[in-house]
């Protein structure tokens, strides 16, 4: 069998394709900038009284422009996502728990994973944040 020499990676072929994603990313940016721009030179600068009042589906404003909401019902909020999100992690964990070759590193993997969630539910339950008040 004849010697096949080994194919050469040279460095000028490695950056050239990052050349070409920073090239994309660059028309990306420009293209974007250009957009905002023409929307800044061409619409109409008009400001009227009517324009200038706070909209709120055509009654009259009341009062300020400026509610309260209290925080904690973004932290229930953010709470719900971050353990929907992780709960959706412990589907392709049985999968994978199920497979043959896998079940004590899998497990031990994702009591780490569930430990870590226990940890940042103890912490919002000491803080005071899963109080209904």
């Amino acid at each position: 069998m004849a010697d096949v020499p080994e194919p050469t990676v040279l460095a000028s072929d490695y950056f050239q394709s990052y050349s070409v994603v920073g090239l994309l990313a660059l028309v990306g940016v420009l293209f974007v900038a250009v957009a905002f721009g023409a929307g800044r030179l061409l619409r109409p600068v008009v400001p009227t009284p009517e324009k200038l009042l706070t909209y709120e589906c055509g009654v009259d404003p009341v009062g300020e422009g400026w509610a309260h909401t209290q925080v904690r019902y973004y932290v229930y909020a953010f709470l719900y996502v971050i353990f929907a999100v992780d709960s959706i992690f412990l589907f392709p964990w049985a999968t994978v728990f199920a497979a043959p070759g896998y079940g004590a590193t899998t497990l031990v993997e994702m009591f780490i994973f569930l430990g870590f969630l226990a940890v940042g539910l103890l912490y919002a339950w000491k803080k005071g944040v899963l109080a209904w008040a």
